[in-house]
Parts: structure tokens; sequence; C-alpha cells
């Protein structure tokens, strides 16, 4: 099993999840964040003046699939978050040792 953690633009989120779910990967959790990579935050103008949004808003989207459709959950992620500018967002792939279903004990990919 892995463990999909993809960080996104917020307006990416419900093509990223419509793209995931006609693939019938419909299991995940998401969650708004803020962060900065490496542009360092976002230059905005408010009122005709120009700050710096150090801690830009995005969103986390958490899924836990099966070895062979972690390959298909990236590539979707990629190219439905994907705008060509810097921000676009980070997908990590992490190995998963146990799953466990708490309603009925079910273990491995049986708890997907």
């Amino acid at each position: 099993m892995k463990k999909i953690e993809a960080i996104i633009r917020p307006e990416k989120l419900d093509e990223v999840k419509n793209a995931l779910e006609k693939e019938n990967l419909v299991s995940m959790n998401v969650t708004e964040i803020r962060g900065r990579g490496r542009q360092k935050g976002a230059k905005l103008m408010w009122r005709g003046d120009e700050y710096l949004m150090e801690m830009v808003p995005k969103m986390r989207i958490d899924m836990v699939v099966r070895d062979g459709d972690a390959e298909k959950v990236v590539k979707i992620i990629r190219e439905t978050a994907y705008t060509g500018n810097i921000g676009d967002g980070k997908i990590f792939v992490l190995p998963v040792e146990e799953a466990i279903r708490v309603r009925t004990g079910e273990r491995g990919e049986e708890a997907l």
C-alpha cells in the first residue's frame, strides 16, 4: 500500500477530486493548509499597495491506495492540478506498513 500526499492549489481541488472519482478512486481526506515553497510566498496588491503573503493557502489531499493504483493516482493529480505556474504543488508517495479498519478489524488492503 502507498500513501499519497498531494499539495495543490485550492481552485484545483474539485477538478482533481472529480478526475479521481471517474477512476473510482474516492477515499481521501482533504485539509486546508497554508505553506510556502521556493517562491517564498506571493506578492499581492491591495488598495494600491503591494504586500507579501508569506504563507499561501493550499489544499492537502491524503489517500492510501493499493500499490497498483499509486502511479495512476499520481498521474491523475499531476495532470489535473497542473497550471504551469510556480505554486502548482507537490506530490509525495510513502509506503504504508499496515491499515486497519476500526469498525471491522480488517487489515491490509481489505481495510481500504
